[in-house]
């Protein structure tokens, strides 16, 4: 089997000999590329929802190439003093920005962010209180004119996945 391997500015992707185009799964396996067996594929809604991730999980200026490229999460990790409402103002329009601006396989996104304030028990019963946020973004497949949702969650004040 013959593939192209190439990076777009919104997915790794690689074409078959026979010119369809295909999504690698995240993380990127680089062994198997280079051993030439058969890479992990994903469908393009998985491929977007994985660049989403991708994004708001990225500080602005991590990526050398473009440091237009993450979302201001970073910024406000750590911050119990800024306002329920500002946070979700801060984090919604940075990651919609940014999505506008990368993610060139949506078209109408919308992201709506819900912070809640979540108790968490720590070790040895010390009981901490973490600011949860919720993401959604929707928006339309250009390819298929489908509708597109994908959800993203994690902790702030540090950041954490659930």
């Amino acid at each position: 089997m013959c593939f192209f391997f190439f990076k777009t500015r919104s997915s790794f992707t690689f074409v078959h000999s026979d010119m369809a185009i295909s999504y690698y799964k995240l993380p990127l396996q680089v062994g198997k590329i280079i051993k030439n067996d058969e890479p992990e594929v994903c469908t393009i809604e998985q491929s977007i929802a994985q660049f989403v991730h991708l994004i708001a999980t990225t500080h602005f200026g991590e990526y050398n190439f473009d440091a237009t490229f993450g979302c201001n999460v970073w910024n406000v990790d750590f911050d119990n003093l800024t306002s329920t409402n500002k946070l979700r103002y801060i984090i919604g329009d940075s990651l919609e920005s940014t999505l506008y601006l990368h993610e060139k396989r949506l078209t109408d996104i919308t992201v709506t962010v819900k912070v809640t304030q979540d108790e968490y028990r720590g070790t040895e019963n010390n009981n901490r209180v973490k600011k949860s946020v919720n993401i959604k973004v929707a928006g339309i497949v250009k390819q298929t004119n489908e509708a597109f949702s994908c959800v993203e969650q994690f902790y702030i004040a540090p950041l954490a996945y659930q």
